[in-house]
């Protein structure tokens, strides 16, 4: 049992979670989990088993990885009733706007927009037709501060899929379904290990150079850190619960208060 979690708040609840198998999904998948419900994600490559948690074999950036996940919820568990799109991530080289080839802008969209758009469209008639449920896209405040040097391909996917989720969510609302969006700062996973070695590559000097050459460009973390994967967790936990019932439609920002402006 997870210390201050409800065991029962999702009982019941069948949750997809795309990008399950590490980090903020993992953790993700985790928070659920504490709370009773049945989950379900995908996995690229063998995956240890996990009670209550169903992984299936697919690759989400791809149409047909899509389709066989939702044919699975939808054959193990008969729909869902929350989808939470924590997918994403960015393996575009540094070296600003020329370094970035179609090649990599394709990869970009495909991982951090088209994957939550694809699954979108095949689940959400379920949840029409059930008339409820509970979306949460993940996004980033990339979405409105990138970094040009390495982020600019990622930070344009995240900020269509942060508009994207606005506009489903004034189609969505008055059907029974709620749609928010998180936008996290800096989370401490090993994704963000990845990122800061890209940059070290391009850049030279020590990993310690990269972390503070993307603490300088965010302009710092006012609380000294980056946030825990389990923290975001709670964020997305909290929103699709039924007592968010009300929120709907918005964005919460968890950065550490990395963007200053209102």
């Amino acid at each position: 049992m997870t210390p201050g979690v409800d065991p029962t708040e999702f009982a019941g609840k069948r949750v997809l979670v795309s990008g399950g198998t590490k980090g903020l999904g993992r953790a993700t998948v985790e928070r659920f989990l504490a709370g009773g419900a049945r989950v379900i994600t995908a996995a690229r490559g063998a995956v240890a088993a996990v009670e209550g948690v169903e992984f299936i074999p697919a690759d989400l950036t791809t149409a047909d990885g899509s389709r066989a996940l939702v044919d699975a919820a939808l054959d193990r568990f008969d729909g869902v009733d929350i989808l939470a799109h924590v997918i994403g991530g960015s393996s575009s080289p540094a070296g600003g706007f020329a370094a970035l080839t179609d090649e990599h802008w394709l990869s970009e969209l495909n991982l951090n927009l088209l994957a939550a758009v694809r699954l979108d469209r095949l689940l959400l008639p379920t949840m029409i037709a059930q008339g409820a449920g509970a979306v949460i896209h993940v996004t980033s405040i990339q979405s409105v501060l990138p970094l040009p040097e390495s982020t600019t391909a990622y930070a344009a996917a995240k900020a269509a899929l942060r508009t994207y989720s606005k506009s489903l969510s004034n189609e969505l609302g008055p059907r029974g379904v709620r749609v928010n969006t998180v936008s996290p700062g800096w989370i401490m996973t090993g994704s963000a290990g990845d990122f800061l070695r890209r940059l070290q590559a391009a850049n030279g000097g020590t990993i310690e150079d990269a972390r503070q050459s993307v603490l300088d460009a965010l302009g710092g973390i006012p609380i000294g850190r980056g946030a825990e994967p389990q923290e975001v967790a709670d964020l997305i936990a909290y929103l699709a619960a039924d007592r968010a019932a009300a929120i709907h439609g918005a964005e919460f920002v968890i950065d550490g208060g990395t963007i200053r402006t209102v």
